[in-house]
């Protein structure tokens, strides 16, 4: 047995390599993407993640909740949903005050009103995904919905879907 191997150095727990290469992969099919559907799903992830991370921490749970609407959303494979969001969420961690208005203003840019008000329901779904949406988190869509020029009847007709979820109405 070679010394390595009876160390535990000699063999990785798990081939790295093909862990990049699936990665690597991930990456050439983005890439095959239309640059414009690209830009409108990596902008869309973003606002996600902008929704997710206002209370400084992501859970899991919203994380799932990112990567489902990503996938039906942006009709990709789970695991390019997957790489885009934890992508967004990176970005957003590091660059979130900073791009939070600019990528709002390019989204509503390239967006029809039907996709400006599907983003809408999908940061509320986000916000939701604990089961509870904060008032945080409400104030923050308000903020999107504004940036993306939603009027204030779009805002609370999509909000009012999920009333139930909404901390403000909950009883203590």
């Amino acid at each position: 047995m070679p010394l390595l191997d009876w160390l535990g150095l000699g063999k990785r727990p798990r081939d790295l390599d093909g862990d990049s290469d699936a990665i690597r992969r991930i990456v050439r099919e983005l890439e095959a993407m239309d640059p414009g559907a690209a830009r409108h799903l990596a902008l869309f992830a973003f606002l996600l993640s902008r929704v997710a991370n206002v209370d400084q921490v992501i859970s899991e749970d919203e994380t799932r909740a990112m990567e489902n609407l990503v996938e039906a959303f942006g009709g990709v494979t789970p695991s390019q949903a997957a790489l885009v969001v934890e992508i967004a969420k990176a970005q957003n961690r590091l660059f979130g005050e900073t791009h939070n208005f600019l990528a709002a203003r390019e989204f509503r840019d390239l967006a029809s009103e039907d996709q400006k008000r599907d983003l809408l329901h999908c940061l509320f779904a986000v916000s939701a995904a604990d089961d509870s949406i904060s008032v945080a988190e409400e104030e923050t869509v308000r903020a999107i919905a504004r940036e993306l020029l939603l009027t204030n009847g779009e805002y609370i007709a999509i909000r009012s879907a999920y009333r139930e979820k909404r901390a403000v109405l909950k009883r203590p």
